[in-house]
Order: C-alpha cells, then sequence, then structure tokens
C-alpha cells in the first residue's frame, strides 16, 4: 500500500511538472499600433517596440499599415474609430489633437497619470512637457517626437557664392541675397527649397516668427491675413521672385537638396538623420537656427506628434499606457533624437548622460534645434471637424504665391475667407 501511494505520489508530481511546462508562464496581451510617416519613424518604432518587449514579455507589440502623412494618419483613425478596426494605441500630430479630442476618440490619460503621479515626475515627464498633448485640460496623449523648423545648407555653395559657411545668414533678407547668388552660378544649381507642401507648418514658422496667429484669441476671427501674415507670405513670394525659388514638389526638393543642388533648405529637425545619410559625403552639410521676422518676439510651431491610447478595454489600456509611457519616456527620447533629429520631449533624456547628455556635444548638427526649444509654441490646433480642409486651403494658397498666380494679399484674403466658412459657427 505504501510502494502504490508513493507511485501515486510521484505520479502527481511528475503531472504536476509537465501541467507547469504545457501551460503558459503568462498571458499575452497583443496591442496593435499605428503611426504616421515611416519614411522617419518605422526604424525608430521597431527600435522602441523591442526592447519594450524584451522588459514587458507578457506584451506582444504588432503595427498596423503606417500612414505616409500626418493627414492621413488623421483620417484614418476618424474613420475607424468605433469599430474592429481601430488600433489600441495611435500616434497623432500634435496639430490634430483637438480634432481627434473633440469627438471623444482617445482615452483620458489624466486618471493613469494622476495614479502614477511621483514615477513619472522621476521619469522626466515635467508640467511644461505633458501640457504638449494636452486640449481644454484633458490629457489626450504623452509628446513622443517634438520638433521645429531649422536651417539646412550646402557649406560648398554657400563658399563658391561668397558667403561665409560659418557665419549662416541670421536674417530673411541675407537668405534671399546669399540664395540669389547661389542660383547664378548655374550649372543646374537652385536657391531655396522651402518646405510649404503638405500643411501649415512652415506658413506657421514664418507666421509665428512675425509675432502673428492664426486666429483672434477667442477664435472668432481669422488673423493669418493681417500684417504679420503679409509678411510672411512676402518672404515667400521675394524667395521666388528674387533668388529664383523654383516650384519643388516635396519629393523633388529632397531628392534636389541631398544631390548638392540646392544652397538651403528650411524644414523640420525630424528629416535630420535621413539628411545627414542620404548626403553622405556629396557636400559640407550644416545647420543653423532659422531666421524670425522678429528676433524678439518671434516664436516657433511645435511640429510632431503624441502617443494617443484609444482602447477601451481593461487589460488592453493597462498594458497600453505601460508602451505610452515608455515610448515617450526617456530611452524612447534616446531612441528619437537620433533616430530622426527631433529635439527631446523628455526632461531626462535631454540632461542624463545615460541617453542624450552627451549626445549633442558629439554631434553639432542636431545642435540648431536644441538652441530654438525656448522659442516653440504650440502647432496650432483648429477648432471643429474641417481642420484637415482648413490646413489644405493654407496650403493651396501658399501653391498659388510659389507659382506666381496669386499676389500674396490676394491668397490670404482668399484663404482667409475660405477657412472662415469652414470654421465652426459660433
Amino acid at each position: 500500500m505504501k510502494h502504490f501511494t508513493k507511485i501515486l505520489a510521484a505520479a502527481g508530481v511528475a503531472l504536476s511538472g509537465a501541467m507547469t511546462v504545457a501551460l503558459p508562464a503568462h498571458a499575452e496581451t497583443t496591442l496593435t499600433v499605428h503611426y504616421p510617416m515611416p519614411g522617419f519613424f518605422k526604424d525608430v518604432m521597431d527600435t522602441i517596440s523591442k526592447k519594450f518587449m524584451e522588459e514587458n514579455p507578457d506584451i506582444k507589440i504588432q503595427f498596423a499599415n503606417p500612414s505616409p502623412t500626418y493627414e492621413e494618419g488623421i483620417q484614418t483613425i476618424m474613420r475607424q474609430a468605433g469599430t474592429a478596426e481601430m488600433p489600441d494605441l495611435t500616434f497623432i500630430a500634435l496639430n490634430r489633437l483637438r480634432m481627434a479630442s473633440e469627438r471623444n476618440i482617445p482615452v483620458d490619460m489624466g486618471p493613469m497619470i494622476a495614479k502614477d503621479k511621483a514615477s513619472m515626475a522621476e521619469q522626466g515627464f515635467s508640467d511644461t512637457i505633458l501640457k504638449l498633448a494636452q486640449v481644454d485640460g484633458k490629457q489626450v496623449g504623452l509628446a513622443f517626437a517634438t520638433s521645429n523648423p531649422i536651417m539646412y545648407y550646402n557649406a560648398d555653395l554657400v563658399k563658391a557664392a561668397g558667403g561665409n559657411p560659418d557665419q549662416p545668414p541670421k536674417t530673411w533678407d541675407e537668405v534671399i541675397a546669399l540664395g540669389a547668388k547661389i542660383k547664378a552660378l548655374g550649372n543646374g544649381v537652385d536657391s531655396i527649397d522651402f518646405r510649404w507642401q503638405g500643411d501649415d507648418w512652415m506658413f506657421s514658422a514664418l507666421l509665428f516668427g512675425a509675432g502673428g496667429t492664426m486666429l483672434s484669441e477667442d477664435e472668432s476671427k481669422v488673423t493669418f491675413n493681417g500684417p504679420e501674415g503679409q509678411k510672411a507670405m512676402n518672404i515667400i513670394d521675394r524667395m521666388v521672385k528674387e533668388a529664383g525659388m523654383p516650384v519643388f514638389t516635396k519629393a523633388a526638393g529632397e531628392q534636389a537638396f541631398v544631390a548638392g543642388k540646392v544652397g538651403f533648405t528650411f524644414q523640420t529637425t525630424g528629416a535630420l538623420r535621413n539628411t545627414i545619410k542620404n548626403v553622405g559625403g556629396k557636400f559640407d552639410l550644416r545647420t543653423a537656427e532659422i531666421p524670425l521676422l522678429d528676433p524678439v518676439n518671434g516664436k516657433l510651431p511645435t511640429g510632431g506628434n503624441a502617443v494617443v491610447i484609444l482602447t477601451h478595454d481593461a487589460a488592453k489600456q493597462e498594458a497600453a499606457w505601460k508602451f505610452a509611457k515608455f515610448a515617450a519616456g526617456p530611452y524612447g527620447a534616446s531612441v528619437v533624437v537620433p533616430g530622426t533629429g527631433y529635439v527631446p520631449n523628455n526632461e531626462l533624456a535631454a540632461k542624463s548622460p545615460e541617453y542624450l547628455g552627451n549626445f549633442y556635444k558629439e554631434n553639432p548638427l542636431f545642435q540648431a534645434g536644441l538652441k530654438q526649444m525656448p522659442r516653440m509654441i504650440p502647432w496650432y490646433a483648429f477648432p471643429g471637424s474641417n481642420g484637415v480642409r482648413v490646413t489644405q486651403t493654407i496650403v493651396d494658397n501658399t501653391a498659388r504665391v510659389v507659382e506666381q498666380s496669386a499676389t500674396p494679399k490676394e491668397a490670404l484674403d482668399d484663404a482667409a475667407k475660405e477657412v472662415k466658412r469652414l470654421l465652426p459657427r459660433s
């Protein structure tokens, strides 16, 4: 009998061991993540998700098809909201958070932050950083990648045109004058590529740089066609008339600059890593701060995006919060900045030697965007559901100035009239 009991006990241990092996060590939560602009973010997202899954083996990250642009990204999310296709998290342009929030699409992160308040502060999430992704006091996301517009220039062409590459232009007058000299070099060389296509961000850089605003403080009147807007659009007009800026598409402008055929390009810091890679050793690439029409009061729009939680499933929401904090935290920032050119959106990452503390000393091309951080203000988010159409109206009318089919005043007044029609009625 004792022998039989021992056999049963041994069998029980063996069965218990077999059951332990057969069952998974943990239940796995799968999160579907959507993001825009894979040209900038694919490698970054792959690196961050891999590290996150190593540290959180019970959570699996799978990516939905990325959207080519911020605008297409928000339209995809608006279409998918409330359907089975909607991802668990997405990354939304900072100027489109308002549009998503007005439709109650994002999950409010406020209660999650309140619960983790102490650890959030330790991880570099200051109140200033948190406010970048707030709409009317609601925390709709965490800023993930933040950028400002900078000047890229071909030091070889600047030198050939009689300029000093060590002292780049500090005013738009100087940019236009030197651009004209670069254009005069001939041999298929162009002066300037100003990245106005796609959205209103670069027009905002000129407008805010002149001290202007898109709408009045109470959002009842369009103001971008006022004196500051006129100064801004006049700069674009002068780039064409005086410096011979061509009508580039976004892709053509990028290709021409990295080929060494354009003197200056003005666009996001976020393109810096790709630009460095694509230029290679073809010419001496430099960067500098973008000129401001009002050097004292001028500001710059904060480009970039925020990570947003969409899922309302309790288990997935807990996992999504972990991923959002990780992506927007110091490790995520330490991948985003050198992997793209965006400026750090996390104070711990910016200051700690473990993350980016020594990066800027060793990589001077990245310093222009960092120096401009005190000038950064929110990328303006238009009220109502027509935000994408409003932006396109500004782009279309900027195109008329670049193509010289309208004067700056005509283009701005026409844009203002159409934008007023598209805004919510008070």
